[in-house]
């Protein structure tokens, strides 16, 4: 995961992994390309880029694996849909 800080925390035997990454970049770029209309086409939109982190929390959040949220695209549509997230959409419609 390009831009992606990993820090390893020990204590009392507990191992606890940190993730960190700049997100405004990425949501710097979704908001040029909305504002351009680059938003695809009627067969294939381009609705978001969500960060790799982002991502990974919510995957954590709901218990679940990768391949899980893949699987099911319910997952991505309540990411697309999440007003918090709504700096990374491209196409504002309805997911």
């Amino acid at each position: 995961m390009e831009g992606v800080a990993t820090r390893y925390h020990a204590a009392d035997g507990v191992v606890a992994i940190e993730r960190a990454q700049d997100c405004t970049p990425i949501a710097e770029h979704c908001a040029a390309l909305r504002q351009a209309g680059a938003t695809g086409g009627a067969d294939m939109r381009h609705a978001a880029s969500l960060p790799a982190v982002v991502v990974e929390r919510y995957i954590n959040d709901k218990g679940i694996t990768f391949a899980e949220f893949l699987r099911d695209p319910e997952h991505a549509r309540t990411m697309l849909n999440d007003p918090a997230l709504a700096a990374f959409r491209v196409w504002e419609g309805k997911a």
